[in-house]
């Protein structure tokens, strides 16, 4: 029998990664009891409560001084692979940790550095290399963001067993980029999180979102990449003839929120943008549900969950026709270019006034969901899992 370990260390903070570990969590618990003994660990303490109902054996571990003391020391040194895991093995804590439960296969659903790090048989998620091909948006590239990104992954890509990835863009992309051997990647598309789902208006919904009226919807943090300064552009050249026109913004602050936000002012278009902040899971399914549509200018990839939000519960969508997002959502959008405002301002015009779209979108959406739901996800990590083999010799040859 495999023993099989899975590894925890996102945060709620971190959007969609967060959402991806839940699903991944769900997928863990599936793994059939004749074939796998299963341990989780998990290094933040949100994880506690949702660990209780699977009932699975988890141990809670926290980086201490002298373990991130430990790490800074190794990243400046540098050390080849061989030599880090042998100093990581022997002295880091959750190291050793990890090490003492004797798995045969771990799994680190959020690209873990734990991955390469220590000598253990490793199956991780990549989430996307849009560092190489995106360098222009700092929050990819710049203060040794680009140099880091690509020294991780790197690493990762030559050291552990198998990848997931989300798509066959992300696929080639890897293969691509560091060489990685295709036999050993395994296509596992992201799902829709198990809070869209609820239909129940939470409590004092009405009372929070006060006016919204009809609206067209767009939920990201406010990244460069994300393109809200585009969507605000169209909006500029669609007021006039439809002034009663307005989008919703959701998410928190980043790099790109002052500029965004003195571009409505410039643009006289602050009675059709309406910014709610950040915004508890709870209340985002209706926010969808209520909307006119979903529009997701974004600039990156190679996939992105809140689209699969948007078919989930039939909110008729627009993307932009990047990467692997037609391979993602395939007819149940409209695609558009990220970089043609007038581009943008035709798709938003589409979601505001043709209904008998729109229907057809929310069809298609809803069929296209029912084809990459949970169970779905399940059966594709079960057979990557039966698949990946530890390749003992290999990381002996490593460490001697």
């Amino acid at each position: 029998m495999k023993k099989i370990g899975l590894f925890l260390g996102t945060q709620p903070s971190a959007g969609g990664a967060f959402q991806y570990c839940q699903a991944m969590l769900e997928a863990f618990t599936s793994l059939p009891m004749s074939e796998f003994t299963k341990v989780i660990v998990f290094s933040c303490d949100d994880w506690r409560e949702k660990l209780v109902e699977f009932k699975i054996p988890n141990q809670s571990i926290e980086n201490t001084l002298w373990g991130k003391f430990f790490e800074k020391i190794l990243n400046l040194i540098n050390l080849p692979i061989k030599w880090d895991r042998r100093m990581y093995a022997l002295f880091h804590p959750i190291a050793r940790v990890l090490l003492r439960q004797k798995c045969d296969l771990w799994i680190f659903p959020a690209a873990e550095p734990w991955s390469y790090q220590i000598p253990v048989c490793a199956l991780v998620t990549i989430y996307d290399l849009m560092h190489r091909y995106e360098r222009r948006f700092p929050e990819i590239s710049a203060n040794g963001v680009f140099e880091w990104r690509e020294k991780h992954y790197s690493k990762m890509s030559k050291s552990v067993n198998g990848i997931f990835v989300d798509s066959e863009v992300s696929r080639l992309q890897l293969i691509e980029s560091y060489g990685r051997d295709p036999s050993s990647i395994y296509i596992l598309p992201y799902i829709a999180p198990k809070y869209i789902y609820n239909e129940l208006t939470p409590v004092g919904f009405d009372q929070r979102y006060k006016g919204l009226g009809k609206y067209i919807f767009y939920p990201a943090q406010f990244w460069e990449h994300k393109n809200h300064k585009g969507l605000i552009q169209a909006v500029g050249l669609l007021k006039e003839k439809y002034p009663d026109l307005k989008l919703v913004f959701v998410g928190s602050k980043k790099n790109g929120y002052l500029s965004t936000f003195k571009l409505v002012k410039q643009l006289n278009v602050s009675e059709n943008i309406k910014f709610l902040g950040y915004v508890p899971d709870s209340d985002m399914s209706q926010l969808y549900r209520r909307s006119q549509g979903m529009i997701m200018p974004t600039f990156l990839g190679p996939t992105n969950i809140p689209p699969l939000e948007a078919n989930a519960v039939g909110c008729p969508l627009a993307v932009s026709d990047v990467y692997a997002m037609p391979e993602q959502i395939g007819n149940a959008a409209i695609y558009f270019n990220p970089s043609s405002v007038q581009g943008i301002a035709d798709a938003i015009e589409k979601l505001w006034t043709d209904d008998d779209l729109c229907s057809k979108l929310r069809e298609r959406g809803l069929e296209r969901n029912s084809q990459h739901l949970q169970f779905h996800f399940n059966e594709i990590f079960i057979k990557a899992v039966r698949i990946v083999q530890p390749e003992v010799h290999r990381l002996s040859r490593e460490l001697s």
